[in-house]
C-alpha cells in the first residue's frame, strides 16, 4: 500500500497492531516504544495518534503515554446503531453508482471471504473484510459517510478479534458475500436489506458476548 505520508503510514500501522490485539487493551505504551515499533519519528507518530484519539482507539495520558482503549460491549452495541444507518446507505449508493470493475472486484471477494470462512482462517477474513469495505467505500462516492463509518468498521473488527473464539465463520461469510453480491448486481433494495442482516448479526453477537 502506498501513503501521501508518514503519519498516514503510522496510522495504518497502528490502526492495524492495535485490531489484531498486538498492542492489547488497557496497555499503556510511550511514543518512543511505539515510534520504535512502527519505525516512524516522533512527529508524524504523534499526528497519527491523534487521529487514533479521535477515533477512540487510543486515549492520550499527559505524562504517563498513550492507552489503548478497552473493548467495550455496552459501547459497542451504540457503536453499531451507528454503523447500521450508515452501511445501510453506502450499501444501497453502491449498489447504484459502482464501477464495472469494481462490481467485478466484489465478485471475487464475495467467492474469497467464503473460502477464508471454510478453511476458517481469520486473519485471510478480516483482511478480505477490511478489502471490501474499503471498496464499497469508495463505489457509494460518499466521502462523509465513508470518513464516518471507517472508524467503526475498525472498532468492529477488533471486537471480532477479541470475542471470537473459534467461533465458525460460515454465517457471517454468507452474509458478506450476500451483501457484496447485491451490490455486484445492482440491486439497491437487496443490498439494503443484505446490509441490516449483516449488522443484526453483528449486535446479536455482541450481545452473546456479555455471556462469556
Amino acid at each position: 500500500m502506498e501513503f501521501n505520508s508518514l503519519a498516514e503510514k503510522a496510522y495504518h500501522i497502528l490502526e492495524e497492531k492495535i485490531v489484531t490485539l498486538e498492542l492489547k487493551p488497557g496497555k499503556v505504551f510511550s511514543e518512543s516504544d511505539l515510534s520504535e515499533r512502527v519505525e516512524i519519528g516522533r512527529t508524524p507518530l504523534r499526528e497519527a495518534l491523534l487521529k487514533l484519539a479521535n477515533e477512540r482507539l487510543v486515549e492520550m495520558i499527559p505524562r504517563r503515554g498513550v492507552a489503548i482503549t478497552e473493548v467495550n460491549v455496552s459501547n459497542h452495541l451504540a457503536l453499531l446503531d451507528t454503523r447500521r444507518v450508515l452501511d445501510e446507505l453506502i450499501a444501497k449508493k453502491s449498489a447504484k453508482r459502482a464501477t464495472v470493475e469494481q462490481r467485478e472486484q466484489l465478485k471475487r471477494h464475495a467467492a474469497s471471504i467464503e473460502t477464508a470462512a471454510k478453511n476458517n482462517d481469520v486473519d485471510e477474513y478480516m483482511k478480505i473484510d477490511k478489502e471490501i469495505d474499503e471498496i464499497l467505500a469508495e463505489a457509494s462516492r460518499n466521502p462523509f459517510a465513508c470518513e464516518a463509518t471507517m472508524p467503526l468498521h475498525a472498532h468492529c473488527r477488533r471486537f471480532w478479534y477479541f470475542y471470537n473464539h473459534s467461533l465458525d465463520l460460515s454465517e457471517p461469510a454468507k452474509l458478506h458475500a450476500d451483501l457484496i453480491r447485491s451490490v455486484a448486481n445492482g440491486d439497491e433494495e437487496k443490498a439494503a436489506e443484505a446490509s441490516n442482516r449483516l449488522i443484526q448479526y453483528l449486535v446479536d453477537f455482541t450481545r452473546s458476548a456479555l455471556d462469556l
